[in-house]
Parts: C-alpha cells; structure tokens; sequence
C-alpha cells in the first residue's frame, strides 16, 4: 500500500467518530521543513488560481481531508466589519456606495480551512447572484463564475513559519524536541480584489487560511 493511500485511510478512520483530526506533527526538523514546503505550494496554487474555494477542493482531495472534497461556506458569528479605506480605494467607489458583508468559514471534511472576509458591491452583481447569496451558503466564488472573474492579489503573508528566520544561512536546521509541532490557528492571509472579465473589480477579500489545512498526517512516516 502506498504512503498516500495509507494516509487517506488513517484520515477517514479518524471520521468514524464524527471528529476530524487536529493536526499532530511531530517537532522534528523534517515534519517542519515538509510544513514549510506544504504551506508554500499552498500559498503558490492559491495564487496562481482566481478561485480559492476550487483550490480548496482540490487541496482538500489530495491530502485525503474528505470523500467527495466539498467546499462549503458556513456563516460565522459577529457583526460586521466595515470596508477598510484601502480596500474601497481599489474597488474604485466613493464612501455612500453600498457595500455587501460576507463572513463565512470555508469548510470541507468538517475543519475550517480558511475564515473569509468579503466585502463586495451588490450593484456590480446580478440580481440572481445577490438572492442567492443572501439565502444559501454557497460559496462566492462559485455564484460569480458566471462574470468570469480573475483575482488580483493585493497581499501574500506567510503568518507562521515552522522555521526560523534566516533558517537557510544557519547551516543547521533546528534541533528535534519531544512532542508535537504547536501550529497558532492563522497560518497565512491574502488580500485580493475580484475582477469581472472587462476588469472591473467587484469584491475586496481578506482570507485567513487556518491550522487545519495541515489537519493530515506528515507526508513521511517520522518518529
């Protein structure tokens, strides 16, 4: 049996009980240097794609997280936020322009991979696309394909990084420690406009992408 495939299967096993796993590195040089690399394809593939939610289920499909890999966006609690200024700058509209709020976690496998933030203009969308996301968790990405969006990345952060600073000129890498890798919850946030296909942009994001996009088994069986 291959590495992936035992993977895969240790993952659904840990669905049995209705709880998705956390992710349980070990603190060793190499389970931090492979989450250094995963985070970076990661962040490589969200940003040559215009659709986080689709490369979501892709990722999602590869590690093993879920059968079929779905991506849903589930609403999340608190008011909202206002449109920063920097934002409403790039989206070209002045301050009385109405502005929709969307906050949704994108989930899939039952973990949260991503907390979203979206602001977007209504009168730039359809009024079929509005109703729908009003009334349904679809996720936004999906009910505006039809404008044949592409995404224009404002922002890439690597929030947390397994290595340390200047890791690649030490000569050494980090020494391994008994335990688990401690992950904080936010690893990596972009902030992008969507564009419709003549290039109006339409919608402001900030996504946050989580913890649990690492929630699978090391790619190598480390002690």
């Amino acid at each position: 049996m291959t590495l992936a495939a035992m993977a895969v299967l240790s993952v659904q096993s840990a669905w049995a009980d209705g709880a998705p796993r956390v992710p349980a590195w070990p603190d060793t040089a190499l389970a931090r240097t492979e989450a250094l690399a995963l985070l970076q394809t990661l962040n490589a593939d969200l940003l040559s794609h215009d659709s986080a939610t689709l490369t979501l289920e892709r990722w999602c499909a590869a590690h093993g997280m879920a059968s079929p890999a779905k991506v849903t966006a589930e609403p999340m609690q608190g008011a909202s936020r206002d449109l920063p200024a920097d934002l409403r700058a790039a989206l070209g509209i002045g301050a009385d322009e109405p502005v929709a709020y969307r906050r949704v976690a994108l989930r899939c496998g039952g973990r949260t991979l991503s907390e979203a933030e979206n602001w977007y203009v209504p009168a730039r969308l359809t009024a079929a696309m509005n109703h729908t996301l009003e009334t349904t968790d679809a996720p936004f990405g999906k009910v505006v394909q039809p404008l044949h969006f592409r995404r224009r990345t404002l922002s890439a952060e690597l929030l947390w990084s397994p290595l340390p600073a200047g890791w690649e000129r030490a000569g050494s890498l980090p020494a391994d420690r008994p335990g688990k890798l401690a992950m904080p919850h936010r690893l990596l946030q972009h902030r992008a406009l969507l564009v419709d296909g003549d290039g109006h942009p339409f919608s402001a994001l900030i996504e946050t992408y989580t913890e649990q996009v690492l929630a699978f088994d090391p790619p190598r069986s480390v002690p």
